[in-house]
């Protein structure tokens, strides 16, 4: 585990670009190439409500997510996980370019290792939330794209035979009881999430995603609080499109930081 210091500030080059995201709210430094910020990031920053406590962004990639939750949750602390030395100096750099880096740790650190979490005092039972975008594929079961940073964000790296399950019960350790969890995901990945959960969160919801009216899940919302008995639901889908192609409004408003999702309580 290594903590990212936050140097000065990266300016944009032939590399890098700085963005304006969150409704502008945030500035973000980011690869042009490679896995970038988008319309998963911003959905999952909406996923909870948090007011205070400590927060954990496991699989931060450049802070997005948590940098998110730092703004809106002005008493909150967050730490930003990142296995990719690269994308954790700049989830710090992003930190500090937006004035929140006396709140934010971000932290080079292999979620499945749990010793490496101990050191860097990401302790079990230690966190008011965790939110994750965990890669979406294991390695055998799809072509790797030759790019290394979009191999990394998208497929698991290691053996396991089940490595959602072990990213999500990872995170799930890092919960204090009563703890709110919340992940982005595909819904093929439905039976693996519910595997995960059993017996560790209850009160789950799921909250399907459509790009446009009519048309197949492409995203999967899942929330719970670990320790909790209540049962699982099925929370009112979110529709990304209109039929020309713009956001609809609710999906608008998640994107620009004005709103979070609807869970139908």
């Amino acid at each position: 585990m290594r903590e990212s210091g936050a140097q000065a500030a990266l300016e944009p080059d032939r590399e890098f670009s700085l963005d304006a995201w969150f409704g502008g709210k945030l500035m973000l430094a980011q690869p042009k190439s490679g896995h970038r910020v988008g319309s998963d990031a911003a959905l999952l920053a909406a996923a909870l409500d948090v007011v205070e406590g400590r927060i954990v962004d496991v699989g931060a990639g450049v802070g997005a997510v948590g940098l998110a939750l730092a703004f809106r949750a002005e008493r909150a602390s967050v730490d930003l996980v990142e296995i990719d030395m690269g994308l954790a100096r700049l989830a710090a750099l992003n930190a500090a370019r937006n004035g929140l880096a006396a709140r934010v740790r971000a932290l080079e650190l292999d979620v499945m290792d749990a010793g490496a979490r101990a050191r860097a005092n990401v302790l079990d039972n230690s966190a008011d939330a965790v939110l994750t975008n965990p890669p979406f594929y294991a390695a055998r079961s799809v072509r790797v794209s030759p790019d290394p940073k979009r191999a990394r964000a998208h497929v698991y790296a290691g053996c396991s035979d089940a490595p959602l399950v072990d990213w999500m019960r990872a995170c799930m350790a890092i919960l204090k009881p009563g703890g709110r969890f919340a992940m982005i995901h595909r819904p093929e990945a439905l039976a693996a999430i519910l595997d995960a959960a059993q017996y560790r969160l209850g009160a789950l919801a799921l909250l399907p995603v459509h790009p446009r009216l009519g048309a197949p899940a492409c995203r999967l919302l899942i929330c719970g609080v670990k320790g909790s008995k209540a049962p699982l639901r099925i929370a009112p889908p979110l529709v990304l499109h209109s039929a020309d192609g713009r956001f609809t409004p609710e999906a608008d408003a998640i994107h620009r930081g004005a709103a979070l999702l609807n869970w139908g309580l």
